[in-house]
């Protein structure tokens, strides 16, 4: 088994798993600004064993600049296991993640996300069966605590099996993604747990990127909307400064990322950028007009339009 989470220089910079938005033109401009692994949207096991086309072309190919991480949910053994061969076959990721820590009603309502971390048992026949099933490292996701399972729980319950990672959210379940992360539990997860751990929830500078590594003395980060309209994020906590950017430098930025959707999807891409746009001219001088267009448009030309480009 070829582990490439080995042969990463710490601290390690993941882009997280996010529903809608990691897709592959937000990975690959991603991964130009420094992020060493890069996840999909979660993938349905399901959907993949039995319909993969619209999975298939969700999940895209990675960037060539950072490793790429195929993350999956569901909680039918049977599923996982042909659903880990479609994507082997089509997608040829580097690694393979499992959802345990979604708190979306309808990827919990299948048993999957952090429902299913809440059943140690199939938990374990999962990791288990994912394991039995690929030559490729498979690694985890979860929060503090799901339910009545804390993640030391979680852990301690999957201890023996062969993970080479575990993207730990320090929220629980009930949190979802708001108020403090858990720095004692991430820090008591990295002493007990031999593999990689990265640290995910609420980093959104340099400052408290380093802060959580600090505290929680994980192997990296995991940065989820931390990157949203700010992909250059790895690269300023690489180089520990943030670095201001004029407008027409974010505009460009911006346009190269739409370029790339365009390119993958088409118009459909261009549509899906909107809320990308969105994050992208948050916070500049006239940010809320500008997103009152970039809201309506449908060409690159649109935005080009929009942001004077």
């Amino acid at each position: 088994m070829k582990n490439f989470w080995q042969k990463i220089e710490k601290p390690i910079l993941a882009l997280a798993p996010m529903a809608g938005f990691t897709d592959q033109a937000f990975r690959e401009i991603c991964a130009q600004f420094g992020a060493d692994v890069v996840y999909s949207e979660m993938a349905n096991v399901t959907a993949l064993s039995h319909q993969p086309q619209k999975t298939l072309e969700m999940l895209g190919k990675g960037p060539r600049r950072a490793f790429y991480v195929v993350q999956l949910f569901g909680s039918s053994l049977e599923d996982f296991q042909s659903a880990i061969k479609v994507v082997e076959k089509e997608i040829k990721p580097d690694g393979i993640d499992i959802n345990f820590g979604c708190p979306v009603p309808k990827v919990m309502k299948v048993k999957a996300g952090a429902e299913l971390m809440k059943d140690l048992k199939l938990s374990r026949q999962v990791i288990q069966e994912t394991i039995k099933s690929t030559n490729l490292p498979v690694s985890v996701k979860v929060r503090t605590r799901a339910g009545t399972v804390k993640a030391l729980d979680f852990l301690e319950n999957v201890a023996d099996l062969d993970i080479k990672a575990v993207m730990i959210h320090g929220r629980t379940l009930n949190q979802g993604f708001k108020g403090e992360i858990d720095i004692e539990t991430i820090k008591e997860f990295k002493r007990k747990f031999g593999g990689v751990v990265l640290a995910n929830g609420g980093i959104n500078d340099p400052e408290k990127a380093r802060e959580i590594l600090e505290q929680t003395e994980a192997d990296g980060l995991g940065i989820a909307r931390g990157a949203l309209g700010n992909p250059w994020i790895f690269r300023e906590i690489n180089d520990s400064q943030l670095s201001k950017r004029e407008s027409q430098e974010v505009f460009q930025i911006a346009l190269k990322h739409a370029r790339r959707a365009s390119k993958y999807k088409g118009e459909r891409g261009i549509i899906e950028m909107r809320k990308h746009l969105c994050w992208y001219v948050q916070g500049l001088k006239g940010a809320k007009a500008l997103r009152q267009d970039l809201v309506q448009v449908k060409t690159l030309q649109d935005i080009k339009d929009v942001l004077n480009l």
